[in-house]
């Protein structure tokens, strides 16, 4: 059984950090694609990052956010740099592919598996 865990959403004040985690059971993530999500209040789920073979960005984040993984510990991160109240959201991470799996997608209808979200909250 997949099971995808995020953790480390908080309250922070604009221009600061949050690192993001998302540890892996049921499925070795260096075989799968990683993506990373998030949904504000009465928005859409938004692509924000993802790594495979690639790395992407969503052009909201590009510069301040850093998507990595650690194969061995089976988790993957989002270092959230430079923090704005508009970056307040739930934040997922969810993947897909297998084995010969190529370059990641930020599209929401790609992904197999989704973890239960972090609450990210950037004001003052």
């Amino acid at each position: 059984q997949v099971q995808l865990v995020e953790s480390g959403g908080d309250l922070v004040q604009p221009g600061g950090s949050l690192r993001l985690s998302c540890a892996a059971s049921g499925v070795a993530l260096d075989y799968y694609a990683i993506g990373w999500f998030r949904q504000a209040p009465g928005k859409e789920l938004e692509g924000v990052s993802c790594i495979s073979r690639d790395i992407q960005y969503a052009d909201s984040v590009k510069g301040r956010f850093t998507v990595s993984r650690d194969n061995a510990k089976n988790t993957a991160y989002l270092q959230m740099n430079s923090l704005k109240p508009e970056d307040t959201a739930v934040y997922y991470c969810a993947v897909f592919g297998g084995i010969f799996v190529g370059s990641c997608s930020r599209q929401v209808k790609d992904y197999d598996y989704w973890g239960q979200g972090t609450h990210v909250t950037v004001s003052l």
